[in-house]
């Protein structure tokens, strides 16, 4: 195929490496970045450049923000290609199909929303990987539109580069999801490494510091977007996580051993279940 890649950040350079790395497809490139766009055609992560006309792509991939990946499918639909199979890969699903199903209605374009679900706390072209998503979930959410081929190309597609499991849902059940397994975690690093005590930690900590302020390293224009994009969920996994802080500074006040001892055992046994 001839696939086009827009972003060709940590997401969108990673799929450019891996894509020319491993099979026979033709990779173009679309990147604000001028510097970007010739480092990846001299590292052969892709082999063209392309910026108004979007007609030869057999397949786009849309890595961009949330906001700037719809605004670049407004602006491109009129170049791409009836037939053509357009998955973008925000990390936010519900507005993404939302705002690109009616731009893709009627066009011939087959739409699924997509999410690998790998990444990096370091961000841009320069921190992208071939292997990135060796073993990861892709996560793939087409709308009412989405014709069975599309989706069936897309899942061989993404297994072709490495990727271990492909799970199909839909676009709300993804944010509710997201909110709990990745946002909500981006949320409790940068909350707990704001403590008035952080820039003390030296020669206090030890692997469960570095394990819960990793990711506390974002992009936060990013990670604003994403945010915002998904509030009924997010806020609603907040509240919950709030509950149970809560109820350990309750119990823990009260000296009360027996219930502290109890919402322990409980955090560990559903771990040891999830593993």
């Amino acid at each position: 195929m001839n696939i086009a890649i827009a972003g060709l950040g940590l997401i969108g350079g990673s799929f450019a490496k891996a894509i020319s790395a491993r099979t026979d497809h033709r990779v173009t490139g679309c990147d604000r970045n001028a510097d970007t766009l010739r480092q990846a055609l001299a590292d052969g992560a892709i082999q063209d450049t392309a910026e108004d006309d979007f007609s030869g792509a057999d397949l786009i991939l849309v890595a961009l923000f949330p906001a700037d990946a719809v605004e670049f499918i407004r602006q491109k639909m009129p170049t791409f290609r009836p037939g053509a199979v357009l998955i973008d890969l925000c990390g936010v699903k519900q507005f993404i199909c939302d705002s690109v199903a009616p731009l893709v209605e009627g066009t011939g374009v087959s739409f699924i929303g997509g999410h690998p679900m790998a990444g990096r706390e370091q961000f841009g072209y320069e921190s992208s990987l071939e292997t990135l998503y060796d073993g990861a979930s892709m996560i793939l959410t087409p709308i009412p539109s989405t014709p069975k081929p599309a989706l069936e190309l897309a899942e061989t597609f993404f297994l072709s580069l490495g990727l271990g499991h492909i799970e199909i849902t839909t676009p709300d059940r993804h944010d509710e999801m997201i909110a709990y397994t990745s946002q909500l975690a981006h949320v409790v690093s940068s909350a707990y490494i704001q403590s008035p005590v952080a820039r003390d930690y030296q020669g206090f900590s030890a692997g469960s510091f570095k394990d819960l302020t990793r990711v506390a390293r974002l992009n936060e224009t990013m990670w604003t977007e994403l945010f915002l994009h998904n509030p009924r969920h997010l806020t609603d996994q907040i509240h919950v996580i709030i509950e149970n802080l809560e109820q350990f500074r309750d119990v823990i006040r009260a000296g009360d051993r027996e219930t502290l001892t109890d919402i322990l055992r409980r955090g560990r046994e559903l771990k040891e279940q999830l593993q």
